[in-house]
């Protein structure tokens, strides 16, 4: 997969399981991939609801083009977060941030609708993120 192939705008749905503090969340938003000079800025805004509570929530990356098959998604100041291997349809990948490790495995096996899975663990967190994501404007099931 290439990494154009993300561009434009997608709706996302996601599932937040919070193990350590026995609660659970949801976001629901949307994302837009748009060129940027190094690859393509990605931006998603939307609500989160926890326990009950809504909040307006936004998030920032930077995608590029990592070479030898790989996208790279870099943090807002440009740090690397993680890197993947596109043409997978399970591509997995690790970050180490202190003692805490986050470990993502993307499905892109029903494209264009896609769905990245998280889990964070670490001496102050234990969770599980499914975020599920379909071109906007289509409806109808998630990812996988």
């Amino acid at each position: 997969m290439r990494l154009d192939a993300f561009r434009g705008e997608w709706t996302i749905a996601r599932a937040i399981e919070d193990v350590r503090q026995a609660r659970t969340g949801r976001f629901d938003g949307r994302a837009a991939f748009v060129p940027a000079p190094t690859g393509l800025a990605y931006r998603e805004e939307g609500q989160l609801v926890l326990d009950g509570v809504a909040y307006a929530a936004t998030r920032d990356y930077l995608w590029r083009d990592g070479g030898a098959g790989t996208i790279e998604v870099l943090f807002p100041d440009g740090r690397l977060f993680h890197r993947f291997y596109a043409d997978e349809e399970r591509p997995a990948a690790v970050h180490d941030c202190g003692a805490d490790q986050y470990r993502v495995r993307y499905d892109f096996r029903r494209w264009p609708r896609w769905r990245a899975e998280w889990r964070v663990r670490g001496p102050r967190k234990d969770y599980g993120i499914v975020s599920d994501y379909r071109p906007a404007g289509q409806v109808g099931e998630t990812a996988a």
